[in-house]
């Protein structure tokens, strides 16, 4: 069996290492579109502060010569969270770009509609966009430019700034006001005017069978009152037909940094969040290991195995810290680092599900063999908890405007949800099975004590799952873009609180519910928390009961002893019993 899992375990290793051989995740996007036909593909969403620069380069667009009127283009749409796009969800049966922009009123937004007729793309602003900073490539943006050439073309810059400055006041600029320098900004008159301007060329190529057309943009996010969560699409609009589907094929290159920072605006503080949580758990999992050696109370293997999880979660915080480290200074991350957190992220999974299975059925505290139905749910629960990790990992590492990616993602969100059912069982049968017993002569008091308990982890994994699976999600698409961070702050939290109190409620101590009984519930005039064992038959004549109490010993009318119920006085007990059967 346990060879299976170690198999298991190792396929799905090298799996992750072959995916991140293939596909890296980092804010340099390469993006390959290859006999696709949907509508519109979501290319990038990135959050930007002032100073940050988005760097496109569409190329490689293939085309039927005789679809030329066909209309393509890209929308790139600013919102100040991560909710459902207004444009998209107004426009799932009509493409955006056949309107015009002046009557968009959902937000700010820009259209770059191809042109393949003339090999150009014309760019149109909506009403609401306030500035836009829109350059060639990404070589005109001042933040880019060396120091050197910053200091030579400064006064040269800022000369033929003012000059177009001075032209939109009198007059609409000409097309070539401002892409014959690469770029310009509209800052002055009516914005929408002056943007419906401006074109960008498009470099045209062709075989004997297919035309293919290239060309790329930078926009540099100059003031405060650019900031936003930008969203750019790529839009098929013979696909909005079902009888004219279209084959594209195209590849994108895409860039996206704030200020010498490759991370979005909502994942600047992650490093830390991250670093700062595994050297909290792992502080934690020392203050564990120091109870369970300090412990003079019976230690169960359930107790070794939630100290490895706490540890395994420290371990996937820390690599997933330096991971988002690599990216936040190179762009993308480094191999090593990445492989190293997958596979303790995936070992981190594993763990948690089968340490909360084993919890709920009671395993080493009250039985040491586990029945069949708990072993069926372990070969449901753990297979689908590694393909649920598998399917994040492949998220993580995936492209937003792959085709694999919303399916992965549906696959995650499904199994995810089957996996925070399926723990529930165990806990459920667990409280069924002790409230039928409860009524069992003689058990009553331990089974309700254990029923307490039950009750009181399941409510935990309940509030559990839903913090981290609705709560969280909810609170990612309400808070602002820059505060995106926050749901991953409450998630780890979330995650820490039920650690702590799992370990509390099941700590090793003399007078744990498992393997001790409460009396609490053996009158209901008593609340003083009594331990009541009822001794063997054959052990002692005469006495029927020990119960634990907080008074001293004493003898009842009806013959029952009442004393202290500690465990060196129930072996005295019984070795005195023995010794009197051999005096016999």
């Amino acid at each position: 069996m346990n060879q299976r899992w170690t198999g298991l375990l190792m396929t799905v290793a090298v799996l992750i290492v072959a995916l991140l051989v293939t596909v890296t995740v980092a804010r340099r996007h390469h993006l390959e579109v290859r006999d696709d036909f949907r509508r519109y593909i979501l290319l990038s969403t990135f959050g930007f502060y002032a100073g940050g620069v988005l760097d496109v380069r569409v190329s490689h667009f293939r085309v039927d010569p005789l679809t030329e009127d066909n209309m393509f283009g890209l929308s790139l749409d600013k919102t100040m969270s991560d909710s459902m796009n207004p444009y998209l969800d107004s426009h799932q049966d009509k493409c955006i770009l056949t309107e015009p922009v002046a009557v968009q009123s959902n937000g700010p937004i820009v259209f770059f509609k191809m042109d393949l007729k003339h090999n150009l793309v014309h760019v149109s602003c909506s009403k609401d966009w306030q500035n836009i900073h829109l350059y060639k490539d990404r070589s005109g943006v001042p933040a880019l430019r060396s120091k050197r050439q910053s200091f030579a073309e400064a006064s040269d810059s800022k000369m033929v700034y003012m000059q177009r400055r001075r032209r939109a006041a009198y007059h609409v600029p000409e097309p070539n006001d401002f892409s014959s320098a690469g770029g310009g900004a509209a800052e002055t008159g009516d914005v929408a005017t002056v943007c419906s301007k401006l074109t960008l060329s498009l470099e045209e190529k062709s075989d004997d069978m297919f035309k293919y057309y290239s060309f790329n943009f930078a926009i540099y996010i100059a003031t405060k009152q650019e900031e936003g969560l930008y969203n750019l699409y790529f839009h098929s609009c013979p696909n909005y037909s079902p009888n004219s589907l279209y084959e594209l094929n195209f590849n994108v290159d895409i860039e996206e940094k704030n200020s010498g920072n490759y991370l979005s605006a909502g994942e600047m503080p992650l490093p830390a969040l991250y670093f700062m949580m595994s050297v909290l758990f792992f502080l934690s999992g020392l203050f564990w290991v120091f109870i369970l050696r300090k412990s003079k109370h019976p230690l169960f293997k359930i107790h070794y195995l939630m100290g490895v999880l706490v540890f395994l979660k420290s371990l996937s915080l820390m690599f997933h810290a330096i991971n988002y480290h690599f990216i936040e200074v190179q762009g993308e991350h480094v191999e090593a680092w990445a492989i190293l957190y997958y596979i303790t992220h995936l070992l981190k999974g594993a763990v948690l599900i089968i340490t909360i299975v084993l919890i709920g059925t009671g395993w080493t505290f009250i039985k040491h063999i586990l029945a069949d139905k708990d072993k069926k749910l372990f070969m449901i629960v753990i297979p689908l908890q590694v393909l649920a990790n598998v399917a994040e990992i492949i998220i993580a590492e995936s492209d937003e405007g792959d085709k694999e990616y919303s399916t992965w993602r549906d696959i995650f969100m499904l199994v995810d949800l089957l996996c925070c059912g399926a723990i529930l069982f165990p806990v459920v049968w667990s409280i069924r099975h002790l409230q039928e017993a409860a009524g069992t002569d003689g058990k009553a008091a331990i089974n309700l004590r254990k029923l307490k308990l039950f009750r009181q982890f399941y409510i935990m994994i309940v509030c559990y799952i839903y913090f981290t699976r609705i709560i969280v999600i909810l609170l990612k698409i309400t808070v602002a873009f820059q505060y995106a961070w926050l749901d991953e702050m409450f998630k780890e939290m979330a995650t820490y609180v039920f650690f702590v109190l799992t370990g509390y409620k099941f700590r090793p101590v003399s007078q744990h519910p498992y393997f001790s009984v409460h009396g609490e519930d053996l009158d209901d005039d008593d609340d003083d928390g009594e331990v009541a064992i009822l001794t063997q038959a054959g052990l002692s004549d005469g006495i029927s009961k020990i119960i634990n109490r907080s008074q001293p010993s004493s003898t009842t009318a009806s013959g029952t002893t009442i004393i202290e119920s500690h465990e060196e006085e129930r072996e005295n007990l019984i070795s005195k019993r023995e010794s009197s059967h051999e005096y016999d």
